[in-house]
């Protein structure tokens, strides 16, 4: 069958030079046309390996400054976790064999970057070989104002502390027209481009996340892309991208999204969207994410052959997400994790948050139950 994708445009794509019109055109393509050019550039790009991380989300509070309208976690008195509290968590993953550790919360008011510092410094002294994948670009921003440093100054300090990487969070979609609707008092485009470069300048690479879903348009979402492509091209930081449906319902945003007769996004945009990342990221980011907090684990599973390559981590307690209205659960087992990739015709393979094979002090990489596909 001739393909309905004009060879120039696929071209491009191979070359790493996939353009703003080209995404936009490629959203037209029938969309099992889409996903057949999607997973050939995943096959080009990693082959038939589909990754994930074994970690555990700490949320040190909902208590936050924030005035965001998608956000359905925040709370004005919500509880803030001590340090042992968060020692404890912190425990609890490495005793199920976690090699990394997310840790966000909200804004506090006047708690500066001493509170970041002592959370890596706590987790460093007692377990000095755990991943910290902590603090989101808002999280830094806020602390360096609150601190009277530079977000620069502060990057350092925090890597000094332990921070390994950053979450790409807090980005949504990188357009100042959409942000000053969902949210008006979080970091501009500008600002959040500013703080994730200077991470990278600082040694400290990052993830990239979009979520979609909302007010934003599709030539916002290529934009987005686009933007964070440019980041990659200039400081190669960043380990993955992330697209994130939006979750309606518990918040402002979506509540009215809902009265209007709209909801959360259809399956198959979402694997459109997935398919598109790759077209754009090819040559620039290898792993694009599937998020099967927010996709289900079944519409997760099927987007492995619509460009993804990485089913993210069994988190063990994610509550973001669930508090506005995911209902695929807040953990994962690595048995179900493998389960899901053999199940699409893929090799499982544990990573740590750098994309690296994970390996014990014996030298040896772990051994997957149920897989025998490395050892």
């Amino acid at each position: 069958m001739n393909s309905k994708i004009p060879e120039d445009l696929m071209e491009r794509a191979y070359q790493g030079k996939c353009t703003k019109e080209d995404a936009l055109q490629l959203l037209e393509v029938p969309p099992f046309e889409l996903f057949r050019f999607a997973d050939e550039l995943r096959d080009l790009a990693v082959g038939d390996t589909v990754t994930y991380v074994v970690n555990r989300n700490i949320n040190f509070t909902s208590r936050c400054i924030g005035t965001c309208g998608f956000c359905a976690f925040r709370t004005n008195n919500g509880k803030v976790l001590s340090i042992e509290e968060i020692m404890e968590k912190v425990r609890e993953a490495e005793k199920a064999n976690a090699t990394e550790v997310c840790i966000q919360g909200g804004l506090l008011p006047d708690v500066g970057l001493d509170f970041y510092q002592g959370i890596a410094e706590t987790i460093k002294a007692e377990f000095p070989e755990m991943h910290i994948h902590s603090f989101s670009p808002m999280e830094v921003y806020h602390a360096s104002r609150v601190s009277e440093i530079p977000v620069k100054e502060a990057l350092r300090k925090l890597k000094r502390s332990g921070l390994d990487t950053m979450p790409g969070t807090a980005a949504e979609i990188l357009s100042d027209r959409v942000r000053k609707i969902i949210c008006p008092s979080k970091l501009r485009t500008s600002e959040w481009v500013e703080v994730v470069r200077q991470a990278h300048a600082a040694g400290i690479p990052t993830t990239a996340t979009m979520m979609y879903g909302h007010v934003e348009t599709p030539e916002e979402r290529i934009d987005h892309m686009l933007i964070i492509r440019e980041i990659q091209k200039e400081t190669g930081g960043i380990t993955e991208f992330v697209p994130l449906p939006f979750m309606p319902y518990n918040n402002p945003i979506g509540e009215k999204m809902i009265r209007e007769g709209r909801y959360a996004t259809p399956g198959l945009e979402d694997l459109k969207i997935y398919a598109v990342s790759r077209a754009l990221f090819h040559g620039h980011v290898d792993n694009i994410q599937a998020s099967w907090v927010k996709l289900g684990k079944k519409l997760a599973q099927f987007s492995l052959h619509c460009g993804t390559n990485d089913l993210g981590g069994t988190l063990m307690e994610e509550s973001i997400s669930r508090s506005a209205g995911a209902s695929h659960g807040e953990m994962i087992t690595v048995d179900e994790l493998e389960w899901m990739i053999h199940g699409a015709g893929r090799i499982p393979k544990e990573r740590n948050t750098l994309y690296r094979g994970v390996e014990f002090a014996s030298g040896n990489v772990r051994k997957m139950s149920g897989c025998g596909a490395y050892e």
